[in-house]
């Protein structure tokens, strides 16, 4: 048995709000997070393992068995990520008292959420909402290698900087995106070590101190790693755009999403911040690229949308005309079909500054007499126009596998918003919601071909 073992401890900071389901009940919301015996949000060694496991296969598949295990068991021993403290300390005990940072990680975000149809209006009986953890947020976990495998060792390392590695649930709506802020790692034999996270490793990789062995690693990650095409939405309003919260306030009775980021540096949550959600981004461009692709392959509703599925599938391999963009988009796992992941991920954008908002009052008129309806007066609060514009950042994965007409679909529905033919968020229908700007692929300006 060996007495020495390689180790790493990790410390990762949300660059997007983070949901770790757990199988938890709760009265108050449908989906809380996973919570350690503090009441404290953490994420289980399990889900990094596995996330880990389907990385290193695809890079290193005759190494995976080996590695992480088939018969023989794994050589590889992940701890659950724990919360970091102001201090950059885990809590492994149990707290008599909270201090007032970790208090802040007690009421955490909701996100609300609904399912769309074809003509862009909810699904009955769709709404739900899920817990986040924090933008911002930072967590610290160990890897441990029982087996004197310096190679392996780094190869699984160089995984956690790959632009598509995100953890948790929800990273195609904008969920579980990370930063590598530090990892401190040695090569130590079982007595000369703790497990305890706070225990200091000798040698450390940073974002400020560099250490040569592992910044060859994440050079050679950057050289082999796999290639995502990038896109860059840089909009901004024409006049007022709403992403709805599902809730009212004091002053109106509908109202735009915000939302609390937290900060180490202040050791404080941030004032409410303007969030475009990414889920709601996503729902837009799926419907519209479904209409572009469409458009490509030449299927269209001159006389029934039955006939138009017919002429689909004599052409394509499927059930629905929703399957045409599953290989981009994935589709939702129900008592007919499995599920699929997609190929798409995107970060949820916040608003750096404080947002004017301006409340417009609404009325129904009586068809009959032309006259207010009683109780029917009803506010929404709106996001003005600024001068701020909105970064919203996809990738693609595997775009050679997806299919050329796909592509071309997606970058006309990229294209719409930034003409002002495809507007975001909510009360569409009264104006609000158009945006205008511009669309980088991997840093070339899309234009529209004529």
């Amino acid at each position: 048995m060996a007495t020495k073992r390689h180790v790493a401890h990790v410390t990762l900071e949300a660059l997007t709000p983070l949901k770790v389901g757990s199988q938890s009940v709760d009265f108050l919301q449908d989906s809380p997070v996973q919570k350690d015996w503090n009441n404290l949000p953490m994420i289980l060694g399990s889900s990094i393992a596995g996330v880990l496991r389907v990385k290193f296969q695809d890079k290193f598949k005759d190494k995976t068995d080996d590695i992480f295990g088939k018969e023989n068991g794994s050589k590889i021993i992940i701890s659950n990520a724990l919360l970091l403290d102001k201090t950059a300390k885990v809590c492994e005990t149990l707290l008599l008292e909270k201090d007032d940072f970790l208090s802040l990680f007690e009421n955490l975000p909701l996100r609300e959420h609904t399912a769309i149809n074809e003509k862009g209006l909810a699904i009955d009986r769709s709404k739900f909402n899920e817990e986040v953890v924090f933008k911002g947020s930072k967590f610290k976990f160990s890897i441990e290698l029982v087996e004197d495998d310096k190679e392996s060792f780094n190869d699984i390392l160089s995984l956690l900087i790959d632009d598509d590695f995100r953890l948790g649930g929800g990273s195609s709506k904008g969920f579980g995106e990370f930063e590598i802020k530090r990892i401190r790692y040695g090569y130590l034999d079982v007595s000369e070590y703790s497990s305890s996270l706070n225990f200091e490793l000798k040698n450390v990789y940073s974002n400020k101190t560099q250490d040569l062995e592992l910044k060859n690693v994440y050079q050679k990650q950057s050289q082999t790693g796999q290639k995502l095409t990038k896109y860059e939405l840089n909009i901004t309003p024409d006049n007022f755009f709403m992403f709805g919260s599902g809730f009212g306030d004091s002053d109106a009775d509908m109202t735009p999403v915000f939302e609390q980021t937290i900060s180490y540096d202040t050791s404080s949550i941030s004032n409410p911040k303007v969030l475009i959600p990414a889920s709601s981004i996503k729902g837009a461009l799926l419907h519209r690229t479904l209409y572009h692709i469409c458009k490509l392959e030449g299927i269209t509703v001159d006389k029934s949308l039955e006939e138009a599925l017919r002429e689909a599938k004599k052409r394509k391999d499927i059930k629905d005309l929703k399957d045409l963009v599953v290989p981009l988009f994935g589709e939702a796992k129900n008592t007919d079909k499995k599920g699929k992941k997609g190929n798409i991920l995107m970060s949820d954008c916040f608003k750096a500054n404080d947002a004017q908002t301006k409340i417009f009052d609404h009325v129904a008129i009586d068809r009959f007499t032309g006259g207010a309806m009683d109780g029917m007066l009803f506010q929404e609060k709106t996001i003005a126009k600024d001068k701020d514009s909105y970064l919203i950042k996809i990738s693609i994965k595997n775009e050679q596998n997806i299919g050329e007409n796909l592509i071309k679909a997606f970058e006309n529905a990229l294209l719409d918003v930034t003409l002002g033919r495809l507007p975001l968020g909510g009360a569409t229908t009264k104006g609000h919601g158009i945006f205008s700007g511009k669309v980088l692929k991997n840093g070339t300006e899309l234009k529209e071909s004529k």
